[in-house]
């Protein structure tokens, strides 16, 4: 009976045991279950993607790039329609084969290696040096490092910079020699190859060559199997400047399909997403307004057929990019550009003019600071070719002379050490033994007449007093603090503009060049504009805040960007007040204005502008340069109320010397551009 009773108990428990293991097998069926109905309903789209993350590629393509218009709306830098061959490599393609279809379109379609630059070459001797056995001591070209850079190279020491290093010294050192090594069969091969190699690593399209002829797209269309990972890209584009050489450095340079990021900008255009093969804006103002003006990529997502061949599916479409509306007026700046080039082409080089080798000028709005034209030229004397520089308005200095004696002239009015009519004897002064005088004896002159008839003397007694010093014949001036006379000189220039960056909003511009002061001599002589040098924009913003009575603005080339096919304005520049001269000076700089009037009424700044209909006021200004002379002009006009401020320099246009030749700004530069705006914009 305890047998019979024990061995239930034990059956019970079993029992229990086995509706409990039951129960959980159960649960874990269900939870598996669940699951499976999870991965497969309501997560099976997350994974399909996952899986396509890990076996397709997603390609960009950039979108055509936006316009360029000037102030009125003409097209300064366009898009236009590219047909190019491009690459997309299949699966498991060799050296060997990539070498092969590479010199195939070569050959069909007979691609001259004139249609390439010295930098593909080089990098074409870099890529065949590459298909050499690793033993071989030319091997990637090393045999061009030294010992030391090659040791430098594999050790690490060069870090992450390793490869940009390299590559920088070996294109620096293939010259034409090393590029004989190869046929030009063989320097088209590897061009192209290098080309196709190029996105291996990121599985993107390569563009191998660009605007081909119909034909050419014809019969790649018809032998596509003959040529696997080839295309036609139908929607490629390359820019156009429907203006040649006119604003060329100032618009810039876009990188075509084939260079892709420039070198010297790549790691930026990185940082802000860009594609390696993107084409994006190299100068210039493709380069300042690059975001705005490039387009919304088009994506494809890549995936591989069982023949390794590279099939595209469109996930998202380009977008074209925005145009900008920049300030220039082309007409104006065609007449400026001819003007500026026929002078120079006329003069550089002549008698009393053997060193004039560059001309400047640029005009603007001074209420708003918008640039409406600038040009420059340099000419090489020996072989009399010109180069355009228009950018030279920013990019480099010049030796501003009288021009800036507006400046000087309402700093002694405000610091009170002149008063508003006042009366000082322009005679050569004598300051032991040192004779500083004006380039001629103008007798007694005033503030108005001093900018009027340009009076070194007047400037000269205005920085002695500043300094704290009495100008006794013969004897030098004590200055209480010589630098610090210098440092307040410098501080009221600046009020104006001078020796300060713009701002301007294009790449490069330079701030200028402050010279070195120690004795009072030197004092004397930047009170006239004879010590620091500043580009021709700085002096543009100069008069610009003498016209508009004591506003600086930032000038720049921005009006607005808007969408193609839209009529909203995305990004408009404004108008951006930098500073402005106290209000209680005001009277001061009025007296400025009543002298670069005087200066135009009196015949002083020339001819021409004297002869306007229009009212003007402006201030010559020439610098001793060794033993040549710079010329400049500045003003605006109409003089009560000023709508345009302009600068003209030309460096170096005229012997030092008694012989001096006229201002060639007052005489043939200024005229003429002056009466093509009021054409343009009569009152």
């Amino acid at each position: 009976m305890k047998k019979v009773v024990r061995q239930k108990a034990i059956d019970r428990v079993i029992s229990k045991r086995i509706r409990v293991l039951s129960l959980i097998i159960a649960v874990v069926f269900v939870t598996i279950f669940i699951r499976l109905i999870y991965l497969q309903v309501f997560s099976y789209h997350d994974y399909v993607q996952k899986k396509d993350d890990y076996t397709s590629i997603y390609q960009y393509t950039s979108a055509p790039r936006g316009n360029i218009l000037d102030c009125k709306g003409r097209v300064l830098a366009k898009t236009v329609v590219s047909h190019n061959i491009v690459f997309t490599s299949p699966n498991n393609m060799s050296t060997e084969d990539y070498l092969i279809y590479a010199n195939r379109i070569a050959k069909v379609f007979d691609v001259p290696l004139s249609d390439f630059s010295e930098q593909a070459k080089k990098e074409a001797y870099i890529a065949w040096k590459n298909t050499l056995d690793a033993d071989d001591p030319e091997y990637a070209a090393n045999h061009l490092l030294t010992e030391k850079e090659r040791t430098a190279y594999s050790s690490g020491i060069w870090g992450n910079e390793r490869e940009s290093r390299r590559y920088a010294l070996l294109i620096s050192r293939i010259g034409e020699d090393e590029l004989k090594e190869m046929s030009d069969e063989e320097m088209v091969t590897y061009i192209l190859y290098s080309r196709m190699i190029s996105n291996l690593s990121t599985g993107q399209e390569s563009v191998i060559l660009e605007d081909i002829p119909d034909d050419d797209v014809a019969y790649l269309m018809e032998h596509k199997t003959e040529f696997p990972g080839f295309d036609v890209d139908f929607g490629g584009w390359k820019r156009e400047y429907p203006y040649g050489e006119t604003l060329s450095d100032v618009l810039g340079t876009v990188s075509t399909n084939t260079e892709g990021l420039p070198a010297e900008s790549k790691d930026y255009y990185l940082a802000k997403g860009y594609q390696l093969n993107a084409p994006v804006g190299k100068s210039g103002l493709e380069y300042q307004y690059n975001d705005l003006l490039s387009g919304t990529n088009e994506i494809n997502k890549i995936t591989y057929d069982s023949n390794g061949l590279a099939v595209k599916e469109m996930i998202q479409s380009g977008r074209k990019g925005n145009d900008i509306v920049i300030s220039i007026d082309i007409d104006l700046q065609q007449v400026m550009d001819d003007t500026v080039r026929s002078t120079l082409e006329k003069n550089a080089g002549t008698r009393n003019r053997e060193n004039f080798s560059s001309l400047f000028m640029c005009m603007e709005n001074p209420n708003d600071g918008s640039l409406l034209a600038l040009s420059g030229y340099q000419m090489d004397l020996e072989t009399r070719k010109m180069t355009y520089f228009a950018s030279g308005n920013y990019v480099s200095l010049v030796n501003p002379g009288s021009a800036i004696k507006g400046a000087t002239v309402y700093m002694g009015l405000s610091e009170h050490v002149v008063s508003p009519g006042e009366v000082i004897l322009d005679e050569v002064m004598n300051l032991n033994g040192e004779e500083f005088g004006s380039f001629e004896n103008h007798g007694p002159v005033n503030d108005i007449q001093a900018l009027e008839v340009s009076s070194n003397v007047y400037m000269f007694h205005i920085a002695i007093r500043l300094g704290g010093g009495t100008y006794v014949p013969g004897k030098m001036p004590a200055f209480s603090d010589l630098q610090r006379t210098f440092n307040k000189m410098r501080n009221y220039y600046s009020l104006f503009g001078l020796g300060n960056k713009t701002n301007l909003d294009i790449p490069g511009e330079v701030q200028g060049y402050m010279g070195v002061a120690s004795s009072p001599g030197i004092l004397l002589n930047y009170s006239i504009g004879q010590l620091d040098m500043y580009t021709p924009v700085q002096l543009l913003s100069y008069v610009s805040t003498i016209a508009t009575s004591g506003s600086l603005y930032q000038p720049h080339f921005l009006e607005y960007a808007e969408e193609v096919g839209g009529d909203e304005v995305l990004d408009a520049f404004g108008k951006k007040l930098i500073s402005t001269l106290p209000e209680q000076n005001e009277e001061y700089l009025n007296r400025v204005r009543e002298g670069f009037r005087a200066c135009v009424t009196s015949g002083n700044c020339g001819d021409p502008l004297k002869d306007m209909e229009i009212p003007m006021a402006a201030k010559t200004g020439t610098a001793e340069v060794n033993e040549w002379t710079t010329a400049n002009l500045v003003g605006f006009g109409p003089y009560d109320d000023p709508k345009v401020s302009f600068a003209c320099m030309s460096p170096t246009s005229s012997v030092n010397s008694q012989s001096v030749a006229p201002n060639i700004c007052t005489t043939e530069v200024v005229g003429p551009v002056l009466k093509t705006y009021f054409e343009l914009y009569p009152e």
